[in-house]
């Protein structure tokens, strides 16, 4: 039958559009264009590449999965340079986030048009195609919580009498999840509480809900703490919040500006009609389920919906805005399409509904198109790039091996950049290397090192370049040499 085939071949689909998209975007130069981008390929690079290599150089602010799977590959010198070998993770991740929409509504609904449509429109749609050309980590994130989404659900409507024992696979899919990036935590948090709420209306007593989802949770909760744990010891507290953004007031303490921004970068990403859609069809799952409590596992998908929390949160504490933090609310809304389509059970409505779908999708954000909202902010740096190549040339023209003093929080996509010049991380001092960082902060650099760059114009500058702003002897015994981008040279006198 060709059913049980079915997300295989759109997974097999999804790759080979993945390849295409990744090819094109690399002949345009873009693939590394976002700042994150280089940034995450230099976390991984430095574990190994430093003054002071070792674990501690994982970070503390974003999850460690991603760099943890790049360690090795980040240290061939064309792999780091291009991040073609973390491209290829994202393509892989994107692929599995296609097999596990299709598996899910497949299981769910037994609809074929469903899971073709939800499959689909995560296909075409163009801030997910530019994601998974990339070594950013979104990729990597929504292949993950898929997969736990839908083993949850097998978990769920499997045999009460069996014991529900927890599957290896699920128990590693949640621990890597809970590694990948915070929207996680929310989803599976959801995702859990959605489980124990259908086992409960199934049938099974509360006190044995409880001691089954704790079997779920113990693995998501253990890689959080985890992570706590090297936060604490590397940075000194246990989840670092705030500190490396400069706080944008547009949305800074607005809880009902903040919520239309999450709506209205959600619609940017995923078009008007398919997000109505998708919450139109979240409502009728919740309506359906209250009067039939075996359709309560049906909401375990809507769990993707608490990823909306952080952003919300984020913008009201006044961080600036980005329109890939609502990239999770764009791919549940494919989902939310295909479970659309997959609740009419006549073959030429459902049809109809995933064409209607599909050519929205297409007409509001062409897949092939360079305007798409994830695109437009992949380039902000873009300009900036070009002018910084005159400070590269300059510190290029008079480096004789010296140390670097440079901010790896604002400047480490610089810091990539410049690989392609020779720069290794070695090079560099940065806040990866503890206390000799903090020594160069609390003296004058002159004493630590032979160049100093400071981005003096992002988010209002970096650390260096308000130590400089502050006080004027903090450069004593540096002269600035060239500027371009944002980005000032300093050289040792």
């Amino acid at each position: 039958m060709i059913i049980p085939r079915l997300p295989r071949i759109l997974a097999a689909v999804a790759f080979l559009c993945g390849a295409a998209a990744w090819i094109r975007f690399l002949e345009l130069d873009l693939v590394l264009s976002h700042y994150d981008a280089k940034a995450h390929l230099v976390v991984a690079r430095r574990v190994i590449d430093s003054i002071t290599p070792g674990w501690q150089q994982i970070g503390a602010v974003w999850l460690p999965l991603p760099h943890l799977i790049q360690i090795l590959p980040a240290q061939i010198d064309v792999l780091y340079r291009t991040g073609a070998f973390a491209s290829l993770v994202s393509i892989a991740s994107f692929t599995l986030m296609v097999w596990a929409a299709a598996r899910l509504v497949l299981t769910m609904t037994g609809s074929a048009p469903g899971a073709v449509t939800a499959a689909a429109l995560l296909v075409v749609n163009p801030n997910l195609l530019y994601l998974q050309s990339t070594p950013m980590t979104e990729s990597l994130t929504l292949g993950l919580v898929f997969l736990a989404l839908l083993w949850i659900y097998e978990w769920v409507t499997a045999d009460k009498e069996a014991g529900l024992h927890v599957p290896a696979r699920l128990a590693a899919t949640l621990f890597a999840a809970a590694w990948t990036r915070y929207e996680a935590w929310l989803i599976l948090s959801a995702a859990l509480a959605l489980a124990g709420l259908s086992l409960i209306r199934g049938g099974v007593r509360p006190g044995r809900t409880a001691r089954l989802i704790a079997r779920l949770a113990v693995w998501p909760a253990l890689a959080i703490l985890l992570f706590s744990l090297n936060s604490r010891i590397t940075t000194g507290r246990w989840l670092v919040a705030g500190g490396f953004y400069e706080v944008d007031p547009t949305y800074h303490g607005l809880p009902l500006k903040s919520f239309i921004a999450v709506w209205w970068g959600t619609h940017r990403l995923s078009g008007y009609v398919l997000e109505i859609v998708a919450i139109g069809t979240a409502f009728w799952l919740i309506v359906r389920s209250a009067s039939r409590p075996a359709a309560t596992r049906a909401l375990i998908p809507l769990a993707l919906a608490a990823a909306a929390v952080l952003p919300f949160y984020a913008f009201v504490e006044g961080h600036p805005f980005r329109i890939r933090y609502m990239v999770v609310l764009s791919a549940a809304c494919a989902l939310g399409g295909g479970l659309a389509v997959a609740q009419f059970r006549r073959h030429g409505v459902a049809v109809a509904l995933a064409a209607a779908l599909l050519t929205a999708s297409v007409v509001e954000s062409p897949p092939l198109g360079l305007q798409a909202p994830m695109l437009e902010e992949a380039q902000w740096d873009v300009p900036r790039t070009i002018e910084r190549r005159g400070v590269t040339d300059c510190l290029r023209g008079g480096y004789g091996g010296e140390k670097i003093l440079a901010s790896m929080g604002s400047l480490a996509h610089y810091m990539q950049e410049l690989s392609r010049d020779g720069f290794a991380i070695a090079d560099f001092v940065h806040e990866g290397n503890g206390a000799i960082w903090e020594l160069a902060l609390s003296t004058r650099p002159a004493a630590h090192a032979g160049w100093l760059i400071a981005e003096e114009q992002s988010e209002g500058g970096d650390i260096l370049a308000r130590r400089m702003r502050e006080d004027v002897s903090f450069a004593a015994g540096m002269t600035r040499v060239c500027a371009g981008g944002g980005v000032a040279l300093y050289r040792l006198q």
